[in-house]
């Protein structure tokens, strides 16, 4: 068998340069890239290590025991994502989401949400807080988070069913201690809480109904996303995408649903309720229907590189500017600079794209910057 390769380490070792305009750019809270898309979301990945090896996201063939992670001296520190993250406050962002790989391994995570709670957006309200977590720590740590600062999470769950739950997570851990960090979450008030499952055809699309059936009536927002070709390493094919209108029409012939408005613009997931009033699913669906014409997210790596869309190849490496002596004035107007040129919709693109036009192209891992 042939080697694999692992695009992610050119991923963490090469950048592109976060230079100083010949303008500077001032934060204004008014920032557009070329399309005219605000700058509303951050999405904060604060390690890149995870204890699940999912097969859509860290496949164990790929991230094995010899896998070298990040050092922690190339991390950004809390103090550092702090002053970044201020600057993408004073552009106009509203809403920072920290990821990882799994966010809650950070240690003393707590006191990053109690520093990112002290900032102000150019409203001067606190910005929203939330996390995207598999879970497996949620529950010893749910109320900690919540006394820190923390607003809400979302909790990453791709079926009920005990053996096909260990499967995808490929390290034979149970769903019942998700279930629990859930229930963790709740009693926390880290709500409304949001679970996220990721549909693959062949793998687990038989758990869509039980989890639907479970999650109704109990005041949490089920999200179905499409499996998605991101990064190089998850082996992505078509066939196994099963498209969001399908798995709506699944769920309507037992539960009747009806649309919902957004709940804020740019918001990745169509929403649809029940009919009868028990609550609400939603569908995050990039590849069948994408949302690229009103994406307002930023995405800043654990060592500082800043990624403008999901399925980028290259971040900009604003970790150089932090520690290399630059002002905030400065390393904001890089980072404006570097959203004024904006032009990515890769996800609008995909469809004309001919069948091997990504060959041998290094997507930046999921696993890396965060959903």
């Amino acid at each position: 068998m042939a080697e694999r390769v692992i695009p992610l380490v050119d991923q963490r070792l090469t950048a592109l340069r976060a230079a100083l305009p010949d303008r500077p750019v001032a934060a204004t809270g008014l920032l557009a890239d070329t399309l005219g898309r605000p700058l509303r979301d951050l999405r904060i990945s604060v390690t890149d290590r995870c204890n699940f090896r999912c097969s859509y996201c860290m496949p164990k063939e790929v991230f094995d025991k010899d896998y070298q992670y990040l050092p922690h001296a190339s991390l950004l520190s809390f103090e550092e994502i702090t002053r970044v993250a201020r600057q993408f406050l004073a552009h106009g962002v509203h809403k920072i989401r920290l990821t990882g790989g799994e966010p809650l391994l950070r240690k003393n995570i707590e006191i990053l949400i109690t520093q990112l709670r002290e900032l102000r957006t150019v409203d001067g309200t606190p910005p929203e807080l939330t996390l995207t977590t598999n879970g497996s720590l949620l529950a010893r740590k749910a109320q900690a988070l919540k006394e820190a600062g923390l607003q809400r999470v979302t909790v990453s769950l791709d079926g009920l069913d005990d053996a096909v739950f260990r499967r995808m997570n490929d390290v034979d851990f149970p769903v019942a201690e998700v279930l629990e960090g859930i229930a963790a979450a709740r009693e926390a008030d880290l709500g409304p809480v949001k679970v996220n499952m990721v549909v693959k055809r062949g793998t687990n699309e038989h758990e869509i109904l039980p989890m639907a059936r479970h999650f109704r009536s109990s005041g949490i927002v089920l999200r179905f996303i499409e499996y998605m070709d991101v990064g190089a390493t998850n082996g992505w094919r078509m066939d196994e995408v099963m498209p969001s209108s399908e798995v709506r029409d699944l769920i309507a012939r037992e539960f009747p649903l009806v649309p919902l408005e957004a709940a804020a613009p740019g918001e990745t997931a169509e929403r649809w309720g029940y009919a009868d009033g028990t609550g609400e699913v939603g569908f995050i669906s990039s590849v069948t229907q994408a949302f690229c014409g009103d994406c307002n997210r930023a995405r800043l790596s654990t060592e500082g590189k800043l990624y403008l869309c999901l399925f980028a190849h290259n971040g900009y490496d604003l970790r150089a500017l932090v520690r290399g002596g630059a002002s905030d004035e400065e390393l904001a107007s890089a980072i404006g600079h570097i959203w004024q040129g904006r032009g990515d919709r890769y996800s609008e693109l995909r469809a004309t794209m001919p069948p091997d036009a990504s060959t041998g192209v290094r997507r930046v891992e999921m696993s890396y910057i965060g959903g």
